[in-house]
């Protein structure tokens, strides 16, 4: 064969291979995260975690000693999730009853709002007490492979709003990874561990995997954390899957997910079991390591966030519940509440839970995209949204001898109060070069009557932002070009738009919304995926032109 033969015969093969390329390239995007963590992370075989030893011989009693501090959070647990409210999956064999057990011992925060209806930048402002766009942390990072194939996936004549994706803005982003909470701000870990407490991470994380974004250099002595998104192999004799074969993120997530974590920034490995109780079993371990000085424990739960997948063994304690993904659900909530109840009795093993601050709380509301209609009752909206139901989360907190049992709490309070809070209770002061927007609850605890901070609540995701003034709220969408006013005390649940009825106010309430926004720098990062979410159907449900809907910013 000449040479030129050969030649022309590897045009042909390549051109071949780029038009193959070509035609199955969404198919290729939908599964390049995956295929490129697996390259570079292969994961290992579980390894025992060398959680550090703490003092054999405390040095002052407990009654001495600072409180120790366990914030739990869910990721993405709806308000109606659990049952401590009287609502939830009870009726379906799920209540939560150790998640209400806090509740019980302490106090029930009724108007409990996460800092955005969305997992990063409410986790920064829980992080630091800040509104994160203090600090550019406006968008949530979005990895670059799902901008490329989210207009596809989208793509259906049945849906009445596009997905609109900014492919400049998506070229010239960073990598996923490089998006997080800059190590200038000073977290909740960094001013505890001024007081001399050992802090621990345990779970999702969310705000960056570059080394200066991780829990240890952001005030975290250790951290055991998520690096990717399944809650069990898929294909694992002990699990049981839900796929959502209507919503395009969750066709994204199935491929590209694995199972790992890492310890203090080591090689990944494999948990030892279903995510939830792997978790909760390192929790209990490294508790009893401390239990003889004064620690601050982040656990981080995945659950009850997509991909869904239940332990099988939950999933068969609910036999009662006939639909599938209901129960893969319900599941999940019952594994989330099981690790809230073995780390309230470990404590109360240990000696240690008369002088322990616990707080349960969710990242955001439940999100439409689950096909589940009930998870955020009886308020309007999803995660993605600044309705009630993406900003309303279950809310509890307990201390002993400090916070009386049965407290209801109707005040407004958002996470971004809980930095304060508990510096304040470790005997801390929180930084004076910067603004700290949440408030030490502490007073406000004890009062009685209970008093109210006196202060405006701010949510921001690009031009979709909103603004609560004692019982007045407002919320401004630029997509659609639309503006709500709401009376919170007559209606809780946003059913009756006031901007036309009251226009006074809506423009009293926007000038102080613009103010604060005007003070703020630019995001760190763009935008560039603008989704629509409807207001009061989940993604499996026909929208009608008639139907509200707001365009959230990634």
């Amino acid at each position: 064969m000449t040479a030129g033969r050969k030649s022309a015969i590897t045009a042909v093969v390549l051109i071949a291979l780029l038009v193959l390329a070509y035609v199955n390239r969404l198919h290729l995007f939908k599964y390049s995260l995956g295929w490129y963590t697996d390259f570079m992370h292969p994961r290992g075989p579980n390894v025992p975690v060398p959680w550090m030893d703490g003092p054999q011989k405390a040095e002052k009693s407990i009654g001495e000693r600072p409180p120790n501090i366990i914030i739990i959070l869910a990721d993405d647990l709806g308000i109606n999730d659990v049952t401590t409210r009287g609502g939830g999956h009870a009726d379906e064999g799920v209540p939560t009853p150790n998640i209400d057990s806090i509740a019980r011992d302490g106090v029930r925060f009724d108007q409990g709002y996460a800092g955005a209806p969305v997992c990063t930048v409410s986790r920064a402002a829980l992080m630091t007490g800040r509104y994160p766009w203090r600090f550019g942390v406006e968008f949530t990072p979005t990895p670059g492979a799902m901008a490329r194939v989210a207009g596809t996936l989208y793509a259906d004549t049945d849906r009445l709003h596009p997905v609109i994706v900014d492919k400049e803005n998506a070229e010239k982003s960073k990598d996923f990874n490089d998006l997080g909470m800059p190590s200038s701000e000073m977290s909740v870990a960094e001013a505890l561990k001024d007081r001399g407490y050992h802090t621990l991470h345990i779970g999702k994380w969310h705000l960056g995997s570059t080394a200066d974004m991780r829990p240890n250099n952001q005030g975290f002595d250790e951290t055991l954390f998520m690096e990717s998104g399944l809650h069990l192999q898929e294909n694992s004799p002990d699990v049981m899957n839900s796929k959502q074969d209507f919503d395009p993120i969750d066709k994204f997530l199935w491929p590209n997910m694995r199972f790992g974590v890492s310890y203090n920034g080591g090689k990944w490995f494999e948990p030892a079991k279903y995510l939830a109780d792997y978790y909760t079993d390192e929790a209990v371990t490294a508790i009893k390591k401390n239990r003889n000085r004064p620690f601050f424990m982040y656990l981080a739960h995945w659950g009850v966030h997509t991909p869904l997948q239940a332990s099988k063994a939950d999933y068969d304690a609910l036999s009662g519940i006939p639909d599938h993904r209901r129960r893969v659900y319900g599941a999940m909530i019952r594994s989330i509440d099981r690790s809230v109840g073995r780390v309230l009795q470990t404590l109360k093993d240990e000696g240690l839970d008369q002088n322990t601050i616990v707080i349960f709380t969710s990242d955001n509301g439940a999100p439409g995209y689950i096909g589940l209609p009930d998870v955020n009752k009886p308020y309007r909206g999803w995660k993605l949204t600044m309705f009630e139901g993406g900003l309303r989360v279950p809310y509890v907190a307990k201390w002993p001898g400090h916070i009386a049992p049965g407290t209801q709490y109707p005040v407004p309070i958002t996470n971004i109060d809980i930095m304060p809070t508990v510096v304040a209770a470790a005997g801390g002061s929180m930084p004076e070069d910067r603004t700290i927007d949440g408030v030490n609850l502490l007073p406000y605890l004890v009062a009685n009557p209970v008093r109210q901070p006196d202060r405006f609540l701010f949510w921001r995701d690009g031009p979709y932002r909103a603004m609560r003034d004692a019982t007045w709220k407002i919320i401004i969408s630029e997509r659609p070009k639309k503006e709500w006013l709401f009376n919170l005390a007559e209606d809780p649940t946003e059913r009756t738009n006031l901007a036309t009825k009251h226009p006074q106010r809506l423009a009293q309430m926007k000038a102080v919304m613009d103010a604060h926004h005007a003070s703020m720098p630019p995001a760190m990062w763009p935008s560039f995926i603008e989704l629509p979410i409807e207001i009061d159907k989940p993604l499996n449900q026909k929208h009608l032109p008639t139907d509200e809907y707001v365009y959230w910013y990634n």
